[in-house]
């Protein structure tokens, strides 16, 4: 068990971005009698997850579709399925425009350097 402070040190966040997830209904951590935040190895491994989606700019609004499609069950599996394979294509498309853009980048120093005698 992690407490709040733990858990957004090994996630690599601050606590707040954890509280705001719990307000979004992305996570719901175990509470304590005190009212006291714990996360479990289940709570890190699903937010890794879902740092991995906001990292590739799934919006927030997808990710709360997703938990909640996860949270409903099995007969979901579908909708999930088609949410991820979606935003797969998104990321691909992030993909051809960083390589198009990285190849651009590249002739241009090029050039620069052609004319200062590099």
């Amino acid at each position: 068990m992690y407490s709040i402070s733990e858990a957004s040190e090994v996630l690599g966040v601050n606590p707040h971005t954890l509280r705001y997830y719990e307000k979004e209904g992305i996570i719901t951590p175990d509470r304590s009698s005190a009212g006291i935040r714990s996360y479990t190895d289940s709570h890190i491994k699903w937010l890794n997850f879902v740092m991995k989606l906001r990292e590739t700019q799934m919006p927030i609004s997808d990710i709360k579709k997703y938990t909640q499609l996860f949270l409903e069950g099995p007969q979901t599996t579908k909708d999930r399925l088609t949410l991820l394979e979606d935003h797969q294509k998104n990321i691909q498309e992030q993909i051809q425009v960083l390589l198009s853009t990285n190849e651009m980048l590249s002739k241009k120093i090029d050039a620069y350097k052609g004319l200062i005698g590099e």
